[in-house]
């Protein structure tokens, strides 16, 4: 574990090489389900959210996607579109507004899911109990800085 003290800025680009492919193929695994429903990765983060914590606030799922209110809207506009997700208002504060996926949201969340599920699974599958947690661990890491 002290070789990791010495990482070399070589080792460190090779990792975030890794971290970046890792992503593009997991995510562009799902390309066909999304070129189905003539949505985009945007539209993917914010079903997987909805999927996560149905009933989000739209300022809380803002705080999770980090993204302006602006862009955020467009993607929602699709997905009331789509009818792929339904508002509810807060029953204490109408101001605020709660996303949920819908059958149809729900639906396309599966779909994606399931594709991406399969990627993901089989890596873990080829991996020991120890690299798993490990890996789980060092994402959480890099996540929360």
């Amino acid at each position: 574990m002290k070789e990791l003290l010495y990482l070399k800025d070589d080792q460190l680009k090779d990792l975030i090489e890794k971290l970046f492919l890792s992503y593009r193929e997991t995510f562009s695994d799902s390309k066909k389900i999304l070129d189905k429903y003539a949505i985009g990765l945007a539209h993917q983060k914010v079903i997987h959210l909805l999927s996560m914590y149905q009933g989000i606030s739209i300022s809380d799922l803002l705080k999770k996607l980090k993204v302006t209110k602006q862009s955020l809207n467009r993607v929602l506009k699709d997905l009331v579109k789509l009818e792929a997700i339904d508002f509810k208002r807060d029953d204490q504060d109408t101001r605020i507004k709660h996303i949920y996926l819908n059958k149809k949201g729900e639906k396309i969340f599966n779909e994606i899911f399931e594709i991406q599920k399969k990627r993901i699974y089989s890596a873990l599958l080829n991996s020991n109990s120890e690299e798993v947690i490990n890996f789980d661990n060092v994402l959480k890491k890099i996540i929360n800085g």
